[in-house]
């Protein structure tokens, strides 16, 4: 625990949670995870309930400005399984950029981005709405250095591919490992901030 009392941990949020604690919907919660988290934990980077993989909790309550509103944008990656095989034409719009709807109206050009085909990793889980293998799919590997809403489902939206899993393995330097769904692990801070990136969280 730092001087401040500060305390970081990551959780690989299995599917079908929301990222909150509290929620007036009846949703499978944060809390629901069996692990005594101090007081003040809060999520930052949210995922949807269909979406998996990283999430961060702390009780510094200046880690979403740090990470997601400074001037230097930081790399997400998420392996993301799609309807259908995805072809060479598709794969160059996802990594040049492809206009999509952002929340609030409007279009956006997505910044370009790393995307690659990939091999479904051998020791990766699975849940039990997850279709069978023999649907014809292809996985994707999407590295992004912004994130508006639902940005990953959209991009694959907009090539005419359905997402079917959207898992987040990293954030910068931060990343899953062979931490298993409903899992918590807890960094030393400064050990969090320097995976993270981020140099200015002292001032």
């Amino acid at each position: 625990m730092s001087q401040q009392g500060n305390r970081y941990f990551i959780i690989n949020k299995p599917y079908n949670m929301v990222s909150q604690f509290i929620s007036p919907d009846k949703v499978h919660l944060l809390g629901g995870i069996d692990y005594d988290f101090p007081e003040g934990i809060h999520a930052i980077g949210r995922l949807d309930n269909l979406s998996e993989g990283l999430l961060i909790l702390t009780t510094n309550k200046k880690v979403t400005k740090l990470l997601f509103q400074g001037e230097i944008p930081h790399r997400r990656t998420y392996l993301v399984k799609v309807r259908q095989e995805v072809n060479a034409e598709s794969l160059n719009s996802l990594r040049t950029g492809i206009s999509i709807r952002i929340k609030g109206g409007g279009n956006w050009v997505t910044t370009p981005c790393e995307a690659d085909i990939v091999e479904k990793p051998a020791d990766l889980f699975s849940h039990p709405y997850e279709r069978k293998e023999y649907v014809p799919h292809t996985w994707l590997q999407i590295t992004l250095h912004e994130g508006k809403f639902h940005q990953v489902r959209k991009m694959v939206e907009a090539v005419h591919h359905r997402c079917i899993r959207l898992i987040r393995t990293s954030i910068e330097d931060i990343s899953l490992g062979d931490l298993q769904p409903g899992c918590v692990r807890e960094i030393e801070e400064d050990r969090f901030f320097e995976q993270l990136k981020i140099d200015n969280w002292r001032s």
